[in-house]
């Protein structure tokens, strides 16, 4: 009679252990966070029309920001006689090529 009451023990326990393994629901999942806004960064297309008034004049700040605002360029970039540069095509930049007095001899975009 002794070996009945541990197999039924037994029994027991595994009972209430299937039992409150089928009662319990499954943990939903966490909501995805929502994405960041995304930033609206300006547009900038060079118009080198816009900046020609330039040649021929010494490159200084002021100079500087006036082609960009009338060439509608978001960055200029002044390229010195020898100077190594870069080849990529940037749309919105505004290149200045510059003698070895500091004065503008040529422009372009790109």
């Amino acid at each position: 009679m002794k070996k009945k009451y541990p197999t039924l023990l037994m029994t027991v326990a595994g009972a209430a252990l299937v039992a409150g393994c089928a009662a319990s629901a499954p943990v939903p999942a966490p909501a995805p966070a929502p994405a960041p806004a995304a930033r609206t960064e300006p547009v900038y297309q060079c118009n080198v029309d816009g900046a020609r008034f330039a040649v021929g004049q010494p490159l200084t700040p002021q100079l500087e920001a006036a082609v960009r605002a009338r060439s509608g360029a978001g960055i200029v970039r002044t390229l010195k006689p020898g100077e190594a540069v870069t080849m990529e095509f940037n749309g919105g930049r505004l290149n200045l090529h510059v003698d070895a007095r500091n004065r503008v001899t040529e422009v372009g975009c790109g």
